[in-house]
């Protein structure tokens, strides 16, 4: 997604972490205090609890960028329309993972189910908002600022990070762009990719990038930024591989690796399963840091594919397999640590499908669908929102049951602790997910 030019009212991580955008550094980077990285260095997690610490919660949102196809993931089996709708595209009732209701999930979705089982995952039914659109861009949008009536700059955890605080590391996008979930007018969250920080120029440049952040009268406005961010970016590449690399080696912080591990070696999220795909080894690097004490409360990772208009049904059930592998291996990573009582993982995505198979035995773009909340503390094997029905539609589109902003509130106040007031604009009845 877009974000804001920087400028001199943004905070001096925004521009970090677009500095790879503006040629300043050669890769995303993360812009973080000497204080902060001591803070993380050489805190401990809370105690053992399965209760989620009031206030210490840990938000992990996972965004499935296309539109996924809710109908083929959280499945109405039982329901008659939906294989009169998708005569090549459903699933039968003994392929699928009955989860009651007369609903069930993908037969990919096997791990997820186990932590339905555990009373470990639940399901948000209906998720959507008044009047949707079915382009990707604004529908993300939406998504990503909770404003479905009005374009806003401002994401909706950007507006709280705006009214919250300024510490650069209460929220990380893992990846190479960062969201406009997590960008607010003065405050932004950071950006790190899960592979190497390399050097514009390479190791020949450093001291050049090191002198920016002499003191010097031209280092006022945009042009401190500039001074900051080649200081910062040296500072990252070491503190973040020694972070990391403590947190999988068992290696103190004093390491020199100037490179973390490969993503799947850094999360360890498969789990002793095949290699882990680009979503888990995202999910990976937001494991050890938590693992490693790190004071962040919202992480991001992504993962894309979604917009499945034909030959749907191969290329989704490969991606719920993804995405299985990718969740219930980041889960059993945090297993036996006490931070996994603090941690819940959202999953959402800018639409669902419609109702109907096309003729290229895909889906269109479509409205409402289900997400799924997983974690230690989440009130795990239920479903929250009434399930849409497949007969009652909005020119062949589901109607949305739940409004998305309703699990936004949800978040706000039950995980991360803050009145959701700071990031939307009205209340909005939350769910006894928490």
């Amino acid at each position: 997604m877009s974000s804001p030019d920087p400028s001199p009212t943004v905070s001096r991580r925004w521009f970090i972490a677009g500095a790879a955008g503006a040629g300043v550094a050669g890769a995303t980077a993360l812009a973080l205090s000497h204080d902060a990285w001591g803070r993380l260095l050489t805190s401990t997690p809370s105690g053992p609890s399965r209760t989620l610490t009031a206030g210490k919660g840990i938000l992990v949102m996972v965004t499935l960028y296309g539109g996924n196809d809710g109908l083929n993931t959280v499945i109405p089996y039982q329901d008659s329309p939906y294989l009169q709708g998708r005569p090549t595209l459903g699933y039968k009732p003994e392929q699928v993972l009955p989860v009651g209701d007369g609903l069930a999930f993908h037969p990919n979705l096997k791990g997820m189910k186990a932590l339905w089982d555990a009373k470990q995952l639940a399901v948000v039914r209906g998720v959507g908002y008044p009047n949707p659109v079915l382009s990707h861009f604004r529908g993300m949008d939406i998504w990503q600022t909770a404003s479905p009536d009005t374009p806003v700059a401002t994401g909706v955890l950007g507006r709280w990070l705006d009214a919250t605080g300024s510490d650069p590391m209460r929220a990380i996008s893992v990846g190479n762009t960062l969201p406009r979930l997590l960008a607010g007018e003065r405050s932004a969250g950071t950006a790190v990719s899960g592979g190497s920080i390399t050097l514009p120029g390479g190791n020949a440049l450093a001291p050049v990038l090191a002198s920016f952040d002499a003191p010097g009268p031209d280092r006022t406005g945009l042009a401190a930024f500039v001074a900051h961010s080649g200081a910062d970016l040296l500072q990252v590449q070491h503190t973040l591989a020694d972070l990391l690399q403590s947190s999988t080696s068992g290696a103190g912080p004093g390491t020199t690796s100037t490179q973390p591990p490969a993503p799947g070696k850094a999360g360890k999220a498969a789990a002793g399963k095949a290699a882990p795909t680009d979503l888990a080894g995202g999910l990976g690097v937001v494991a050890e840091l938590i693992k490693a004490g790190s004071p962040t409360r919202v992480y991001q990772v992504s993962m894309g594919g979604y917009d499945n208009h034909a030959q749907e049904k191969d290329t989704h059930a490969r991606l719920m397999s993804e995405l299985d592998t990718a969740v219930s291996g980041f889960m059993t990573s945090l297993d036996d640590h006490p931070a996994a009582a603090d941690v819940v993982l959202m999953t959402y995505s800018e639409f669902g499908r419609r109702v109907a198979e096309n003729l290229s035995g895909g889906t269109d773009h479509g409205t409402a669908a289900p997400l799924f909340v997983v974690g230690h503390a989440v009130k795990g094997g239920q479903f929250y929102g009434a399930e849409p029905s497949l007969v009652d539609l909005d020119n062949g589109n589901l109607k949305f049951t739940t409004d998305f902003r309703s699990v936004f509130a949800t978040m706000l106040a039950d995980v991360i602790g803050v009145d959701p007031k700071v990031a939307l604009n009205k209340p909005f009845p939350t769910l006894s997910l928490i």
